[in-house]
């Protein structure tokens, strides 16, 4: 008997230290991408990956865009002793757009892909830049905290669905009802504005409200939908794909 358990442990310990050889068959996702500034974003983001600095990689790209959204939720944290790093905010927003969207170009242009490194390490970082920036919008006092908790947890599930998706359907979409990443950056620029020349609203007679609560609620309520139809969709597609005979 111990001697059974003793192979049984050796050959676990075995199979654990185990090089792992990467499949030879692995078969990127088709990215699927219909934001409204998608054309025009693929265009740009080809004419600066074809002059940037052969010293400069996908990695330092990817560097950048973390580090870039880490000072923006720094930036909210400090508005409120000085509004005008909303200002500052948006410069890294624009920093972070170039490092996250130009690495995986960079990559192809320069027929450098790591498809399965890319995806993991592209997707890690962004969940940590979310988190970054959330919290910084929830120190920054523009926001209701919970408001901004809830925000992050609906950006995760629909990360989460986004890469479910994949998985199961060979498709990656990075775009959801013509809304992507970009259009996000594009709309929170504009609320950074709207903050320095008001932080608060009436609507129909009622409030005060602090903007970023009114457009946070807003946007929660879009994601919301967003995530309980595209995974019906998804469900019920896979269903017929997978009827039980």
């Amino acid at each position: 008997m111990s001697s059974s358990v003793s192979s049984s442990m050796s050959s676990l310990t075995i199979d654990l230290c185990a090089p792992r050889i990467p499949p030879k068959t692995f078969q990127p996702a088709q990215r699927i991408h219909r934001s409204l500034t998608a054309q025009a974003e693929k265009t740009t983001l080809i004419w600066l990956a074809q002059r940037t600095p052969r010293w400069i990689n996908s990695d330092h790209l990817t560097g950048l865009g973390i580090l870039a959204q880490l000072l923006a939720g720094a930036s909210y944290a400090l508005a409120p002793w000085n509004r005008y790093a909303l200002l500052l905010l948006i410069f890294f927003l624009a920093l972070n757009w170039l490092g996250d969207s130009l690495d995986g170009t960079l990559a192809r242009v320069r027929n450098q892909q790591r498809p399965r490194y890319g995806f993991y390490v592209d997707h890690m970082v962004d969940s940590f830049g979310a988190l970054f920036l959330m919290g910084g919008l929830a120190f920054s006092g523009y926001m209701h905290p919970a408001l901004a908790i809830a925000l992050l947890i609906a950006f995760l599930l629909l990360s989460i669905q986004s890469y479910l998706a994949t998985y199961t359907m060979s498709e990656f979409h990075l775009s959801f009802w013509r809304f992507g990443p970009t259009e996000l950056r594009i709309l929170l620029a504009i609320g950074n504005v709207a903050l320095l020349r008001s932080p608060i609203v009436h609507l129909l007679g009622h409030g005060p409200y602090r903007l970023f609560d009114v457009a946070g609620a807003i946007g929660l309520a879009g994601m919301a939908a967003m995530l309980v139809w595209v995974t019906a969709t998804n469900t019920a597609r896979l269903y017929r794909e997978e009827k039980i005979s």
